[in-house]
């Protein structure tokens, strides 16, 4: 193939999950990028419900049109207690990953400047001046690309940052009775045996005999398929939910980590999405976080010039963070004792607050004196002395 024959695009995005297809669709929002081209790859034609997003949000956002529910009120709950969680001033929301890819999908549609290609990626090499982008069918050129990508082996290779996952199965399921409270998530529940882990069960009841139902663990290895799938069966039972059906099944693993991906980034590379280090590390969330990075980036690449590599800033958050994931990587079992100290009296909306990295020095304190002192006065030393 000769170079007359490589097509050239102003930016080109590795990947079409989350993050690149909030960025792109903030592109377009900004009515800034009229006059540049875009080329969105991916071996996956986001055809299928694949995933489900919940966040947590004061007021409105764009994504409102696509929220499949929403809830006021969440539980936590472990062995020994229940508390009912009032969200106020925020609401629990949920959003199914096929809503999401359709609503962003019929925007791009209507851009003439926007491709999407399904391919699957097999090389990226940066040269001075621009990045080659070769696929299974072609080979393609960008000013500037944004990879989603994720890479196992750059976090896995090192010791310095632990990792863990946030792995999961979850069972969207029909029961023949009403036993599901559709005004009450279930944000957390430890009261399953946690194995020397950190495990929960996470509900989303949609109506009174309808409910996602997720078995999830922070931990550093996945378990066999059986063992999720047996545990949502006896939880189902402890419910008294003894007939039901399975409607969908959804399972994924999200790596929960402080491994700066961003040093990664280079003049025209930008890693973003948890190939970038936008899942939150503590949690695993990532629609927050990615929601608020691809704004930062759409203003960023309005700059003149940008330089990719500077895109990202380490805060105190990450720091926090790193200090959980330690304790979890050594202690796994604490999880339970960890989040129940912080849920037990701790106030929901400012918990929230801080999970969303937007409190203050004080109200910082206030969340994190609820915690066991001593895991992480220990976390702090080794930390610091690494």
């Amino acid at each position: 193939m000769n170079s007359s024959q490589i097509k050239h695009f102003d930016y080109i995005f590795t990947g079409t999950g989350l993050a690149s297809l909030m960025t792109v669709y903030k592109m377009i929002l900004s009515d800034k990028f009229r006059d540049k081209s875009i080329l969105l790859l991916d071996h996956d034609s986001k055809k299928i419900n694949d995933r489900t997003w919940c966040f947590w949000e004061k007021e409105e956002s764009i994504w409102n049109s696509i929220i499949s529910k929403k809830w006021d009120s969440a539980l936590f709950a472990n062995e020994n207690f229940k508390r009912d969680l009032a969200l106020k001033p925020y609401q629990y929301n949920q959003i199914k990953g096929l809503d999401f890819y359709n609503f962003v999908f019929e925007e791009v549609s209507k851009h003439r400047n926007i491709t999407f290609l399904n391919e699957k990626v097999t090389d990226i090499n940066e040269l001075e001046t621009h990045v080659f982008i070769g696929t299974e069918q072609s080979i393609y050129t960008c000013n500037y690309l944004f990879n989603s990508i994720y890479t196992k082996t750059f976090a896995l290779s090192q010791t310095k940052y632990p990792v863990l996952q946030q792995h999961f199965i979850g069972w969207f399921v029909k029961s023949d009775v009403d036993v599901f409270d559709p005004k009450q998530a279930t944000f957390m529940d430890f009261s399953v045996d946690q194995k020397g882990n950190t495990r929960f069960i996470y509900v989303l009841p949609t109506s009174k005999t309808e409910a996602l139902i997720e078995y999830t663990l922070f931990s550093e290895n996945l378990l066999p398929k059986e063992e999720y799938e047996n545990e949502i069966q006896k939880y189902l039972e402890k419910l008294g939910v003894l007939h039901y059906e399975i409607l969908e099944k959804e399972q994924g693993s999200i790596p929960m980590t402080c491994y700066p991906f961003w040093k990664k980034n280079t003049k025209r590379v930008l890693n973003i999405g948890t190939a970038g280090g936008w899942t939150k590390a503590s949690t695993g969330y990532t629609f927050k976080n990615s929601d608020r990075k691809s704004s930062e980036l759409v203003d960023f690449l309005q700059h003149e010039d940008p330089k990719m590599a500077v895109f990202h800033k380490k805060n105190r958050f990450w720091f926090y963070d790193l200090l959980l994931l330690d304790i979890l990587h050594r202690h796994n079992e604490l999880g339970s004792a960890i989040f129940s100290s912080l849920f037990r009296k701790g106030n929901p909306a400012l918990i929230f607050k801080f999970l969303d990295e937007e409190t203050n020095l004080i109200e910082d304190l206030q969340v994190i004196l609820k915690c066991p002192k001593l895991p992480f006065i220990k976390a702090l030393f080794r930390v610091i002395f690494k």
